[in-house]
């Protein structure tokens, strides 16, 4: 299963390679499939990064385990634990048959890739510069009829379920594997040095930490209820980016990142999205 995006781990992670050719075959065919392959993509990655970080890993944990494990959580950059609770959150969408779109399914294809891109530079494999850009997968590329992209659509899905059972045989032996791997636990310093060495990999690629962080709360919001809108707009229950005066700024005016309105019209709560490396008191002052 070739793929646009992710052959630079095919030579070390060939399940990776895979699992994301799948995921870019399905964007438009069946969005829930791509997130459910996505899904897959991003456990299968968290253990490698236990395996090629020297992490014991856990026993018979499920992904939230595996990320919420405090050594994990200590070593792995926050920016990649965000990408990766992303595509654990919505990926559970198409496990359990939620309707999902392929904007969607586009969008965590990207954080995968990023998520790609980050373990093949910490591994060494490459210099950051010569890695291409994320390339969506064309919808339409040939301009076909609507009769026609029915028939193909049928044809590639026949030919998919196929290769499933190749993969699901692939990814039934490395779990074999990672089962027989032993790992001593890592002391102290160790750790220390880790936690520099993935967080300088990531230095190196400039990932926009902010848009993985709104598509985060974004999705924590619409999980219980809240009317949220794409992008930047606002709708009547969540509004983004909302103005405020009178704040500490060249202009006296500042903006709130989320503002949860009630029925009324009046504020109920402030969200304050900040980067990692910020003060939570900048975030507090301002809401």
């Amino acid at each position: 299963m070739n793929s646009i995006n992710f052959e630079l781990l095919r030579s070390k992670w060939p399940e990776l390679a895979e699992l994301g050719g799948f995921a870019e075959s399905y964007v438009y065919n069946d969005p829930a499939s791509a997130l459910l392959k996505l899904r897959t993509f991003a456990e299968n990655l968290t253990k490698d990064i236990y395996r090629d970080l020297g992490l014991p890993l856990l026993n018979r944990a499920s992904q939230l385990d595996h990320l919420e494990n405090e050594v994990f959580k200590e070593v792995t950059p926050k920016v990649i634990l965000n990408k990766l609770h992303l595509i654990r959150i919505q990926g559970n969408k198409g496990v359990h048959g939620e309707r999902v779109n392929s904007e969607t399914a586009l969008k965590l294809l990207s954080e995968a890739f990023d998520l790609s891109r980050w373990i093949y530079v910490h591994s060494g494999l490459g210099d950051p510069k010569n890695i291409p850009d994320f390339k969506a997968p064309l919808e339409n590329p040939a301009g076909k009829s609507k009769e026609e992209l029915k028939r193909e659509k049928k044809k590639v899905l026949e030919q998919l379920a196929v290769q499933e059972s190749k993969m699901r045989l692939l990814l039934e032996e490395l779990e074999e594997t990672r089962k027989s791997a032993a790992v001593a636990e890592l002391k102290l310093e160790e750790r220390k040095k880790l936690a520099f060495s993935t967080q300088e990999s990531v230095n190196q690629l400039n990932f926009s930490e902010a848009e993985t962080r709104s598509r985060l709360i974004d999705t924590a919001l619409a999980e219980v209820g809240w009317k949220v809108g794409k992008g930047e707009v606002s709708t009547e229950e969540v509004g983004k980016e909302i103005e405020v005066p009178k704040q500490p700024t060249a202009t006296e005016t500042g903006y709130a990142d989320y503002v949860l309105w009630d029925d009324d019209g009046k504020p109920l709560a402030v969200i304050e999205a900040k980067k990692t490396g910020k003060i939570v008191e900048t975030g507090h002052q301002q809401a």
